[in-house]
């Protein structure tokens, strides 16, 4: 989940401008960071499909018109054309649930989320967290809540209003006692019902596995059943906005760690557990490389891997729990120092990206194994450096995927990305 974001969308990642890794060619040849790569290469792709991309679906896209979606993407093209977007900004091309994140530390996102409002089905804020306080509990955020601009989107568009709320709190002050999980939903549930809230997206599995609680069968099933009690709780209120909708729960998970799914990963024993209770899994399937690995954000490979360790390989399993998975994508991206040593660098943002084209004016390459796009370039001390950022064709294709499996989608986050990003939604 730039994302200062605590670890949407694995372990807490702050700062994410909060943001994953891949050898692209031979000038990553000494970087062993391709062990997802290795395992898909024997893996084979899914066989069964519930819904196959349409050309038609964008017959009306600008960047479709333009042929913009390519892998023979140029800075030029991105430089002059990225604030283009169809003149109908509220048709929608991807008819699967789409959540976006919102940060306060990042005003763009506020007005895109009102542009391409009816873009999105569920818009997730960063405002709160639920934190221990000595013996009790607090849920702190609402100084970010900004109540004229939920009045502005609900006046334009239909998206649900869902803060995100991460669980700060030690785990024995909030999953040992019954009377403590009991005050952690009043608060919640209350806070929808005072602000107005559609529901809330939850992240605490991230935390608990900081924690070293999941190895714990009874900590585990505390956990679980705290989820699925609020997940209860929140569905027994009404939504003050649409007759007859009840409050929905959101869950952060993370991506499985490796194949051979580990203590702290959320497999899909816990997808099934926690299915009836809640609406959606936002899956942060992004953050694959790092400063000491880089290379891709989000290798589509990879993806698959992740979907089919979670959904398996029964049509009908996949069938009912795929519509309830968020695919997550990011609208952030990477510049990665390739300096001998340790490497450095780190997450970019739409700006940052324009800027760096408009600097260095690179050949774009694209990496087919990846999916991605990403260009080289020397900086002032003459070091060189691996940049990563989503391109329309590298969003595409995981659109195509998410469609595929009969997932929806969620993005980390909207005032990261580009606006012609928004035309393929």
């Amino acid at each position: 989940m730039a994302k200062k974001r605590s670890a949407p969308i694995g372990g807490r990642r702050e700062n994410r401008v909060e943001s994953s890794s891949v050898r692209v060619n031979s000038a990553f040849s000494g970087r062993n960071v391709v062990v997802f790569f290795i395992i898909s290469s024997i893996i084979a792709t899914v066989t069964y499909r519930f819904r196959q991309y349409s050309p038609s679906q964008y017959e009306e896209s600008y960047v479709y018109e333009q042929g913009l979606v390519t892998t023979h993407a140029n800075y030029q093209h991105v430089l002059t054309e990225n604030s283009k977007v169809s003149e109908n900004t509220s048709q929608r091309h991807y008819n699967y649930p789409v959540l976006g994140y919102i940060t306060p530390w990042n005003s763009r996102g506020y007005e895109l989320a009102k542009r391409f409002n009816s873009k999105f089905t569920h818009i997730s804020p960063v405002w709160y967290d639920l934190k221990s306080q000595q013996t009790s509990l607090v849920l702190e955020g609402r100084h970010n809540a900004d109540r004229g601009w939920i009045s502005e989107l609900r006046k334009t568009g239909e998206a649900l209003i869902l803060p995100r709320v991460v669980l700060e709190a030690s785990p024995a002050v909030l999953l040992g006692k019954e009377k403590q999980r009991n005050k952690a939903i009043n608060l919640i549930v209350t806070e929808c019902k005072e602000m107005g809230y559609d529901g809330i997206v939850l992240e605490s599995w991230s935390r608990w596995a900081a924690y070293g609680i999941l190895h714990d069968p009874n900590m585990r099933n505390l956990a679980l059943q705290f989820v699925k009690q609020l997940g209860d709780a929140l569905h027994s209120i009404g939504s003050e906005k649409i007759s007859g909708q009840k409050l929905q729960l959101v869950y952060v998970i993370g991506p499985p760690s490796s194949e051979k799914l580990q203590e702290h990963d959320f497999g899909p024993k816990d997808l099934e557990v926690l299915s009836a209770a809640v609406d959606g899994f936002s899956l942060m399937t992004y953050d694959f490389s790092n400063p000491h690995n880089p290379g891709p954000n989000a290798p589509l490979k990879w993806i698959q891997i992740v979907l089919k360790l979670l959904l398996g390989t029964s049509g009908n399993r996949a069938q009912s729990l795929a519509p309830k998975i968020l695919l997550g994508i990011n609208f952030y991206g990477n510049d990665f120092s390739l300096s001998r040593g340790e490497g450095g660098g780190g997450a970019i943002i739409g700006r940052d990206y324009l800027a760096l084209l408009e600097k260095h004016r690179p050949e774009l390459q694209w990496d087919k194994n990846s999916g991605e796009h990403f260009f080289f370039y020397n900086d002032d001390k003459d070091i060189k450096h691996a940049v990563f950022y989503p391109s329309l064709k590298s969003i595409s294709l995981r659109l195509e995927e998410a469609r595929s499996w009969g997932c929806g989608i969620s993005i980390w986050e909207i005032g990261q990305g580009l606006d012609y990003f928004y035309d393929l939604l």
